[in-house]
């Protein structure tokens, strides 16, 4: 019931302030399950995505909107569970399981499953390798899957901004159901999960216009995370360096002030000396007369 009540509010304000468009709404089944495949650019695909759409759509969200604390982790705990998102832990292993369990029990109520291939938010715009999980889901549930090209959104918002920007018109294409029963009884042959992997992703690649990068994007992420600490603790170095160079520049121009004092006084009094030896000379000699 949430759900509809923040669509009902959020629905009109996301419409006047970015005019969002959509295009395949009729791609997506009326009834029944089916597995909604997304690129994930931003935060507000989450909004943007399932906005055209008369169904719900339920996303596996990872773990930590549901943990965070303070304000603003309580605001997201509610929200995502408002709306009835369910937390999947992403540590891989037996977590991994769960997730997948989890999608089936929603694709076998008949309701949308929405699921990032990626795994993460891509950390430049561009689409990175999906991971096979959603190709398990496909050939175990035996659910259409329907690509969701999600297009400008991380103009709107991209990672690490919390005020989004206005002026930006965002897109949703969905694609046309793409079909696996081709390989239905092969869930467990790693090769067949891959091929239907990268099928996904072509589709989506094709609705979206991205570059394509094979490579999963947490691994990029992990790097560029790394880059950036590199780079912050190279910046600290050189501010330590120079802070290292001013002191000493300092203490050294102190130290050659010192000295030229110390010689003015030096000059000073031997002027003064000379002054005084020749003041004596001059009483000590005879007035001539």
């Amino acid at each position: 019931m949430f759900y509809w009540v923040v669509k009902a509010i959020l629905g009109p304000v996301l419409a006047v302030l970015w005019q969002p468009r959509a295009e395949g709404v009729e791609n997506v089944p009326r009834t029944g399950p089916a597995i909604m495949v997304s690129n994930h650019l931003s935060f507000s695909d989450h909004f943007f995505g399932p906005l055209p759409l008369p169904r719900k759509i339920t996303f596996l969200a990872k773990a930590e909107y549901f943990t965070g604390t303070g304000p603003k982790g309580l605001i997201s705990r509610l929200f995502f569970t408002g709306v009835g998102q369910i937390p999947i832990d992403r540590s891989g292993g037996k977590a991994s399981e769960g997730a997948l369990r989890t999608g089936l029990r929603v694709l076998k109520q008949g309701k949308l499953l929405g699921i990032y291939p990626e795994g993460t938010r891509s950390p430049d715009g561009r689409l990175y390798r999906g991971r096979t999980g959603v190709a398990r889901l496909a050939l175990e549930s035996r659910a259409p899957v329907v690509p969701m090209a999600m297009i400008n959104v991380d103009k709107i918002m991209p990672p690490g901004r919390t005020v989004p920007k206005l002026g930006i018109r965002p897109k949703v294409v969905f694609g046309k159901p793409l079909d696996f029963s081709r390989y239905y009884g092969m869930e467990k042959d790693p090769r067949v999960l891959r091929a239907v992997t990268d099928e996904i992703m072509y589709a989506l690649l094709s609705l979206s216009g991205q570059e394509y990068v094979d490579r999963y994007a947490q691994s990029v992420k992990r790097e560029l995370e790394q880059a950036a600490k590199e780079e912050k603790k190279e910046q600290h170095a050189d501010a330590k360096e120079r802070r290292r160079s001013e002191r000493a520049k300092r203490k050294a121009e102190k130290k050659a002030l010192k000295r030229e004092k110390k010689a003015e006084r030096e000059a000073k009094k031997a002027g003064e000396s000379a002054e005084g030896d020749a003041a004596a000379t001059a009483e000590e000699q005879p007035e001539k007369g």
